[in-house]
């Protein structure tokens, strides 16, 4: 009697060889795509930094700036290269302390908009106006008799680039205020001035009481 023939065991299709290699190729990939998300989360890149509120029209010198290292990612061209200083740089817009510069927020000189003028509020300047506060200038003209008129917004866009408060009594609590604003509305300030019209500095959204 002869022994029964063993079983024979089936050839192993190509099919399921294909489909644990495309498997095993997944997983790679994924495991890849992680590392490089972290490994670009973790690069930084020196951009500057403000060290002072700078406002606009005024100069940005190096002794402005200090240099940090910032994970930025996809918007690194965003921000001002830390080689890309020129001497005649100047702030496009107030670019307040600590804040990263974002390249747009500076550039020459002459691509600046905005001057400087002094004027004396006729009102109270509150404690928290400062340099790099946005502000109204508000006119109360005189009329032909000397009557004065009403107050109406002068410059609703105006930054402070520095104040000056007069406490005494002869200064009766008021303040100079040097104030950026557009070149278009110099004009306009310095009649205001010259004419004689209360001028009142009042925070962005306020009115003088």
């Amino acid at each position: 009697m002869t022994a029964p023939d063993a079983p024979r065991q089936r050839p192993r299709a190509l099919w399921a060889d294909a489909r644990f290699l495309i498997g095993a190729v997944l997983v790679l990939a994924s495991i890849a795509g992680v590392w490089l998300v972290v490994a670009a989360a973790r690069q930084t890149v020196p951009v500057y930094a403000a060290t002072r509120t700078i406002v606009p029209g005024e100069a940005v010198a190096p002794a402005d700036l200090r240099v940090v290292d910032v994970a930025l990612g996809t918007l690194e061209d965003t921000y001002a290269a830390v080689d890309g200083l020129a001497e005649d740089t100047v702030a496009l817009r107030t670019i307040h302390a600590g804040e990263l510069v974002p390249a747009q927020a500076i550039g020459a000189a002459a691509a600046s908009r905005s001057t400087t003028v002094v004027v004396r509020s006729a009102t109270d300047i509150p404690s928290g106006v400062d340099t790099g506060t946005g502000v109204e200038v508000w006119a109360a003209p005189l009329d032909p008799e000397g009557i004065r008129q009403a107050p109406r917004i002068l410059v609703a866009d105006a930054t402070v680039a520095g104040v000056t408060r007069d406490q005494s009594m002869v200064g009766g609590g008021t303040a100079s205020v040097e104030l950026v604003i557009p070149r278009a509305r110099v004009a306009d300030v310095l009649a205001a001035i010259s004419g004689d019209a209360a001028l009142s500095v009042v925070p962005a959204g306020g009115a003088p009481g």
